[in-house]
């Protein structure tokens, strides 16, 4: 178990920083993914049904864009998304 000491949290599987994307790297993913199709920002918002902003917000990395709308992004592009949960020998560590 990590504790952090800013938050006061344990963490029982450590940090998962090493394994996880970043925003701007989703973000970057993204807008390269977009533009390999020759679509633009507007015509991606439309057919995730978004709106712009939240396009151009989501390839500039910003922390604070919905993951369900992301989800829907992602999944718009043919980004496949893998969620693996922890073994039960990491939750023992």
């Amino acid at each position: 178990m990590i504790l952090s000491a800013q938050c006061g949290i344990i963490f029982p599987f450590g940090n998962t920083a090493n394994t996880m994307l970043t925003s701007h790297q989703i973000g970057t993913l993204v807008r390269e993914s977009r533009k390999s199709m020759n679509v633009t920002q507007k015509d991606l918002a439309l057919t995730c049904g978004t709106g712009l902003r939240f396009i151009i917000d989501l390839e500039k990395g910003k922390e604070t864009c919905q993951i369900g709308k992301v989800l829907t992004v992602l999944q718009t592009l043919g980004v496949k998304v893998t969620l693996t949960p922890p073994t039960a020998s990491s939750a023992d560590s």
